[in-house]
């Protein structure tokens, strides 16, 4: 089995005459979570779309689970690919047990092995069923939806997983319990994660490696640890703003691996 689950290697992609990745080439370990930081419109969420060829490269090569990512059925790459994004893209005139259920049904799943592994996960994410399963979407608070989001991109076993700033839109409370609540939950199951953030604090942690974009370009990518020591400029600047808030700089080194 291959040790890494995703790689890119000199991948490029342009669309509208601009070059929105140029050159980017890294590895994610199988059971590693990648925390993907930057500004805004710096490439991230365009390298989670390349991974599950929500976009094609235009130049370079990229690998998922072993396999060049242009051999895989596109359909098929999706179902081996949890995906969460920010507001949980749930659909919301589906209840919360059809939400969860819905890849795992779409996989031929027995209707019984669904069920039971819709409660399995709603559990693990802090939802009750007997409580959540049949509520709606607009019947759940910010953070119930996201817990949402996470059980349904974990329901057919996925081996990575891709995160689109799941937290981002939460007040600072829920955020910060959500933060901790996955990161136990990250570590109770292993998985690849690729982690999409802007937020520094986030990025220090969850991430067991911080991988930074600089219009399209990887500007630093190692452990947290050394991110707070590197001296690419980038980098000093998502530093600086833990040094300009203590107590932020505080929680970010404890969370830190």
């Amino acid at each position: 089995m291959a040790l890494d689950a995703v790689v890119l290697r000199d991948v490029v992609l342009e669309a509208g005459g601009k070059r929105i990745l140029d050159g980017l080439s890294f590895a994610v370990a199988r059971g590693e979570t990648l925390a993907l930081l930057g500004r805004s419109g710096c490439g991230k969420t365009t390298t989670l779309r390349l991974v599950n060829r929500l976009a094609e490269p235009t130049g370079g090569t990229l690998e998922v689970l072993g396999r060049a990512a242009a051999a895989w059925d596109p359909v098929q790459l999706r179902r081996r690919i949890g995906y969460v994004i920010q507001e949980a893209g749930l659909f919301p005139h589906f209840t919360v047990a059809r939400n969860v259920g819905l890849v795992p049904g779409l996989e031929g799943w027995e209707p019984a092995r669904t069920a039971a592994r819709v409660e399995e996960l709603l559990r693990l994410v802090g939802l009750e069923p007997a409580t959540y399963a049949q509520r709606f979407p607009a019947e759940l608070s910010g953070g119930q939806r996201q817990r949402v989001g996470i059980a349904r991109a974990l329901a057919a076993d996925p081996e990575v997983l891709l995160m689109d700033e799941p937290f981002g839109a939460l007040d600072p409370i829920t955020r910060r319990a959500l933060q901790r609540e996955f990161a136990a939950l990250r570590d109770r199951l292993g998985k690849t994660v690729l982690f999409v953030t802007h937020d520094v604090r986030e990025a220090l942690l969850l991430g067991t490696r911080i991988l930074l974009l600089q219009e399209g370009r990887l500007a630093f990518l190692g452990p947290p640890g050394e991110f707070l020591r590197a001296e690419h400029p980038e980098a000093r600047a998502f530093s600086a703003e833990l040094r300009d808030d203590g107590a932020g700089a505080g929680a970010a080194a404890a969370g830190a691996p």
